[in-house]
């Protein structure tokens, strides 16, 4: 059996990609290989640094050893058949719309191996099941909370997308929550909105909010109320599932101390016990759960649910 895997992680303004040894289950962390992307480019243009991004984390001596090369992507997208559905209201990559990334892709790296795709968000959840800090748990929830809300449901390392356990599509971004859904109150843009609201400052990122809220109190009480709304939103979906781990990526994830005390006991007062991680391979989860794409045993379990995603 060959020995290797491409896992690339297609991001809003990036690709990040890395060499995984599919038989020892560990990243080659000097293969790491990252680039800018503007996302309003031409397709040519898009697909010529991802090409390049991922030719430099291959490297020269180990095509020989490549099973194929799994991609992280964002949706909207045909997963089952490797085609970009980005269109304009997703305000992305737009100029992909229908290309076959994996056709033209084998094209520019001259390789004739297996590209395979799966959503970006369930990659994270795969890579924190298969090697990183939920792969204790049988049943988990994995979220992101970054620009947007991601999350997903694993049993035994494989995603759940339907069934009575888990909301539609194995996701919860899309659910109704106060006022709007749930991607609208878990998601970077709330904070900001939030401490517009009720500081007046306009500040842009959750790092720079984090920091406001070591000397402002009021700041502070908005990542306590983030945490008790958002424990108490997912606190019906994780009894329900049966979750034994809840995984937290994404940039928010690194203020964890400020709203992650409210978020344990909203949780806990419905789901009872259950073992909250922080990502520790963070961005990388997504390239390793989309390498693990090239496991024969993985693929054949996860291939028919490729067009639920």
């Amino acid at each position: 059996m060959k020995k290797y895997a491409i896992g690339a992680d297609i991001g809003g303004s990036h690709i990040s990609s890395v060499l995984i040894d599919v038989e020892n289950e560990c990243m080659l962390a000097e293969s790491f290989s990252s680039q800018k992307v503007n996302n309003k480019d031409t397709a040519e243009n898009i697909l010529k640094i991802w090409a390049l991004t991922i030719k430099k984390a291959i490297g020269e001596n180990n095509i020989s050893e490549l099973q194929g090369i799994g991609f992280a992507m964002p949706g909207p997208f045909d997963y089952a058949n490797g085609i970009a559905k980005f269109t304009k209201a997703v305000a992305k990559y737009e100029n992909l719309y229908d290309v076959n990334i994996g056709g033209r892709l084998r094209g520019m790296l001259g390789l004739d191996i297996p590209f395979r795709f799966m959503n970006d968000a369930t990659s994270f959840a795969v890579g924190e099941s298969w090697i990183g800090n939920a792969k204790d748990y049988d049943k988990t929830i994995a979220i992101t909370l970054g620009t947007g809300f991601g999350s997903a449901f694993i049993d035994s390392g494989i995603p759940v997308l339907e069934g009575s356990s888990v909301p539609k599509m194995g996701c919860v971004w899309h659910l109704p929550y106060k006022d709007g859904i749930a991607d609208d109150y878990f998601s970077t843009r709330w904070f900001v909105q939030e401490c517009i609201k009720k500081t007046g400052k306009a500040l842009h990122g959750v790092k720079e909010i984090s920091e406001e809220a070591q000397k402002n109190p009021v700041v502070k009480l908005i990542f306590e109320e983030f945490g008790t709304n958002l424990g108490t939103f997912l606190a019906p979906w994780a009894k329900r599932f049966g979750a034994e781990c809840l995984i937290i990526g994404g940039n928010v994830a690194g203020a964890y101390d400020l709203f992650g005390a409210n978020l344990e006991i909203a949780l806990k007062k419905e789901a009872g016990h259950i073992k909250i991680q922080l990502s520790e391979l963070m961005e990388a989860a997504a390239m390793v759960g989309c390498a693990r794409l090239l496991e024969e045993n993985f693929w054949n379990k996860v291939k028919p649910l490729l067009p639920k995603m």
